[in-house]
């Protein structure tokens, strides 16, 4: 009886299949907001910008954990986005054999336009239900974000959203596992395929 009462709800298998449904437009449309860099930057590699444009300059095992990717991942990943003018190198003042990396103005640049242009592309396809209808939709979606841990102040609002692999925080009002260690139990393939693009 115990266990009835502690164990977490289950997720109804039609909300799932709705979900499932929902996020490929989402990912495409995260896809389309890159613009005109789309062919040159790679999803992995522009969460890397937003991460570095929505806070102060990272250590690269930082960014890796910020990530859900492995330190090496991470340097690759550095690697040819340095190359490409979107962020820098740089000692840190206090431990000199620390490396830190950050966006450059091209960086956040690039990041601002694809915000722009990904809160355009999701308003377009939201503009064609009724009122009513959106109103459902940011409920849903206002619950889904909370459920899985996404502050409403997230640096990644009004960006392409965090994906799976990314860590987060659950909310500290609910009892249970973090989403974080749900997520990593329940996308492997999703966390494989972001550090083979990487």
């Amino acid at each position: 009886m115990d266990d009835l009462v502690t164990r977490e709800p289950q997720a109804d298998p039609g909300t799932v299949d709705a979900v499932l449904s929902a996020s490929r437009p989402v990912i495409a449309i995260a896809v389309q907001s890159l613009g005109a860099a789309a062919g040159d930057t790679t999803v992995a590699q522009y969460r890397a910008l937003v991460a570095l444009v929505s806070g102060s300059p990272r250590r690269l095992v930082d960014l890796a954990g910020v990530l859900g990717v492995t330190p090496s991942s991470a340097g690759r990943m550095c690697d040819r986005l340095v190359h490409k003018g979107l962020i820098r190198r740089q000692r840190a003042s206090a431990d000199r054999r620390a490396v830190l990396v950050s966006a450059t103005a091209a960086g956040r640049q690039l990041v601002a336009a694809a915000a722009e242009r990904h809160r355009a592309l999701i308003a377009d396809v939201l503009g064609r239900p009724p009122a009513t209808a959106q109103q459902t939709v940011a409920a849903a979606f206002r619950e889904f974000a909370e459920a899985a841990g996404e502050a409403p102040d997230s640096p990644w609002a009004g960006s392409m959203s965090a994906p799976a692999s990314v860590p987060l925080q659950r909310p500290p009002h609910r009892e249970g596992p973090t989403a974080h260690g749900r997520h990593a139990q329940l996308t492997p393939l999703v966390r494989a395929r972001a550090q083979e693009r990487a």
